[in-house]
């Protein structure tokens, strides 16, 4: 029996593995992945490495074993997901699996935006399947604003069409923890856990926070949501995407994405990663001004956290 992990070397997935590493002994870990060189650096340490790739049912009868306990962190491939997640969910019940955690998404079945619609089908075909399984609904990443700082920079705002809704992020480390601990522990199997941070913020107070990290104006733009469809298509954007994203501000204005349940603190035995009491230095041009009240963690910023790369990733639960 192994504790395994898919997508092992993307950005949740070699978190994930870390966590374990803590607790585990490598040889009791197996990394699923689709590129064998890519993930050397696990197998260095250890790790036993099995190469699939969910494009490719066939590929995944080797990647499970009678007992494994499995992650399936989802995809990043929007559209393309339920036939990749059905392949994982085949291959995992053939081989006679103790678990299978699935990384969804926040709120599951309440969840009505476009982002979401996958997340619920895999949820529903685990439930189906008959396999012992955990759910690890996932809210928004911390990330999906702190590694797209440049544009806000840049343009001295914060554009979005989110209203005055809130956000309960959390690092990708905090929801790494939260899938380690239900692969180690006991008491998971057939548990929904709705995770996110302890603090809903605004994106006003992260526009606030922004300017006192950095010491430069940065506002908060509210537009219309066909307003911010045109601005994120004008930066490059695809329209799909563009549009997923002007859907998940929607969904942010409707309060989907600011609920905080506290099983993300139960599960990994401390707050999710918490606000910044002091900003510091490392930024380029800033005043150390005190943070404003109640200040999100994003915020804690260092020269490394603001890119020169694309406008935007997308946000994804994986």
């Amino acid at each position: 029996m192994s504790i395994v992990v898919t997508g092992a070397t993307g950005a949740l997935g070699r978190l994930v593995v870390e966590e374990l590493l803590a607790t585990v002994p490598a040889s009791g870990i197996a990394a699923v992945v689709r590129d064998e060189a890519k993930a050397a650096p696990l197998a260095a340490r250890g790790i036993e490495l099995r190469v699939a790739d969910y494009d490719r049912p066939e590929s995944l009868k080797d990647a499970f074993r009678a007992g494994d306990r499995v992650l399936l962190v989802s995809g990043s491939e929007v559209g393309r997901r339920v036939p990749q997640h059905t392949a994982v969910i085949d291959a995992a019940k053939a081989a006679g699996v103790a678990q299978l955690a699935y990384t969804g998404v926040l709120g599951g079945p309440d969840a009505d935006f476009q982002l979401a619609a996958e997340h619920k089908v895999t949820e529903q075909l685990i439930l189906d399947s008959g396999l012992p399984h955990t759910f690890l609904r996932n809210g928004w990443y911390t990330e999906n604003y702190t590694a797209n700082l440049a544009p806000v920079l840049e343009h001295g705002a914060v554009v979005s069409n989110a209203g005055d809704g809130r956000v309960a992020s959390a690092t990708r480390a905090d929801y790494a923890a939260a899938a380690a601990a239900v692969l180690t522990g006991e008491g998971h199997i057939g548990a929904v856990y709705e995770l996110s941070g302890d603090v809903a913020w605004s994106f006003a107070e992260y526009a606030a926070a922004v300017a006192a990290a950095t010491g430069k104006e940065i506002e908060y733009k509210n537009v219309p949501a066909a307003v911010h469809q045109e601005i994120l298509v004008g930066a490059g954007l695809p329209e799909g995407f563009a549009a997923i994203l002007v859907d998940v501000d929607e969904a942010i204005e409707r309060g989907l994405l600011a609920t905080t349940s506290g099983d993300l603190a139960r599960l990994i035995g401390r707050p999710p990663t918490p606000r910044p009491s002091r900003v510091p230095g490392g930024v380029p041009g800033a005043t150390h001004r005190p943070p404003p009240p109640r200040a999100p963690v994003f915020l804690t910023l260092s020269r490394s956290a603001i890119p020169t790369g694309p406008y935007l990733e997308l946000p994804s639960c994986s």
